[in-house]
């Protein structure tokens, strides 16, 4: 077997390279609808195409990753990923570059791939620290990655941004076939397609209406038609999944109390990380009085720190969870995510306040991203851990959607005309501010009520 700290890092880069995806176009969004020739609600697409396509393909991979091998189905998510972005790169119409975005977005599903691998063939003494760097590269790479892409596309025609992503995801695609070693378990059994085709569906509709809804209007019939819609499909989809004998998903592991707060935990999370991503940005670019006048390339700069800290903290997190306990980890976490956004309420007028936020960000999610699939795979069967730890990375993307969304709205309706151009008002700084210091208090509060030492039930698998 090959050296396990070599299997971490090529599985880190794996995660780094599916988080990258989601800020890969942040630089040049604004200027989609000139590139693309394209009205800004189509070139809307370009990014809420990828956070579809990763809400649905997550939770399906790892049920695939647990039945046929969970190196084999990271291969086939990193081959799609490449496929995606030649498509981008090679094309600049609008329908092209979203079937590319689309398939970039199914890479998400190698981060809880990559957790369940670390947890099959790492010495135990190293899977704590091990998973809390894996876990964080879901902040990391899109930090990181923003000032990359800031970068590339400054210098560089904005096609380039595409076929950056698809040679890292070729380098990453022959660094797992030659590192990474055939995981250990496979559950038996069919694969559930009447479960996948419902679970997608529902899905599909409730982010369409959550992320879709500021621009169609929240009562809009398309918007309660895929959004109530959405949630019918799942509520039939849980009865079907309930009765038979090999579901998608085994909904009464994913129940037992201590999943169930933890991903109920995740969403709060989740909100709190994609609200951090969505304010301080437009805060330091904004000109003034509105905002602190920065160039793309500089906020980018100063929003990358929190990504750095995440990468710092991990192998710390790791530690001190087997210390303290995953539980108490997500506490601090929330604990740090409930100071950055209080910092921010009192103090946002200086560059080094938004420094200092970002940074209390990155501790609360090195910390938070580090406990939640411990909280996991303690309270699941090794072989239920792939599709575990994928429904967990799902409710983290509604969590993200659901922050899109409604700071998005938030600082929409309330906006002052400035130069001629509407900004945000400080108020609505303020009240998204608010927002995640709210959704940091709930996970906090979820989480106190996680049990300490849950009981975990054995259930069979097979060799591989």
């Amino acid at each position: 077997m090959p050296p396990q700290g070599a299997i971490i890092a090529v599985l880190a880069m794996a995660g780094l390279s599916s988080s990258f995806m989601f800020t890969l176009v942040v630089p040049i969004q604004a200027k989609l609808p000139e590139l693309l020739n394209a009205s800004r609600e189509d070139t809307a697409w370009v990014v809420t195409a990828t956070l579809l396509a990763s809400a649905v393909i997550t939770p399906i991979a790892g049920r695939l990753g647990d039945m046929y091998g969970k190196r084999r189905i990271v291969l086939v998510l990193l081959a799609v990923l490449v496929i995606g972005s030649v498509i981008a790169a090679l094309s600049s119409d609008i329908a092209w570059v979203i079937v590319g975005r689309t398939l970039q977005g199914a890479a998400s599903g190698v981060v809880p791939l990559g957790i369940s691998i670390l947890r099959d063939v790492l010495h135990s003494s190293r899977v704590g620290s091990a998973i809390a760097l894996i876990s964080a590269t879901m902040g990391v790479g899109g930090g990181l990655g923003m000032p990359l892409s800031a970068l590339v596309t400054q210098y560089a025609d904005w096609h380039a941004v595409f076929w950056m992503a698809g040679g890292l995801g070729a380098v990453v695609f022959a660094l797992v076939l030659w590192i990474v070693p055939v995981s250990v378990l496979r559950t038996a059994g069919r694969f559930d397609y009447v479960g996948a085709f419902g679970l997608a569906l529902g899905l599909v509709g409730i982010l369409l209406a959550v992320s879709r809804g500021n621009e169609w209007g929240w009562t809009s019939p398309i918007v309660l038609a895929c959004g109530l819609g959405g949630v019918a499909v799942l509520v039939v989809w849980a009865w079907y999944e309930l009765r038979i004998s090999e579901p998608l998903l085994d909904l009464r592991v994913a129940v037992r109390r201590p999943v169930l707060l933890t991903n109920l935990a995740s969403v709060a999370m989740g909100f709190a990380l994609f609200g951090s991503n969505v304010l301080y940005p437009q805060l330091l670019e904004l000109p003034p009085p509105a905002g602190l006048g920065m160039t793309l390339l500089g906020a980018s700069l100063i929003v990358a720190p929190s990504g750095l800290v995440m990468m710092v903290l991990s192998p710390y997190a790791g530690k001190l969870a087997g210390t303290i306990g995953p539980k108490l980890l997500l506490m601090l976490g929330s604990i740090a995510l409930m100071a950055a956004y209080g910092f921010s309420l009192l103090w946002a007028t200086e560059i080094w306040h938004v420094l200092v936020s970002n940074l209390l960000v990155g501790v609360g999610i090195g910390f938070g991203f580090a406990a939640m699939p411990m909280l996991i795979m303690r309270s699941v069967p090794q072989s239920k851990t792939g599709a575990s730890n994928g429904l967990n990375a799902l409710f983290r993307a509604l969590g993200t959607s659901s922050a899109a969304a409604l700071i998005g709205a938030v600082l929409a309706a309330d906006a002052t005309i400035q130069n001629g151009v509407p900004v945000p008002t400080p108020y609505a700084f303020d009240l998204s501010f608010a927002l995640g210091a709210g959704a940091a208090t709930v996970a906090l509060v979820l989480a106190s009520f996680i049990p300490q030492h849950p009981q975990l039930e054995k259930r069979p698998s097979l060799p591989e």
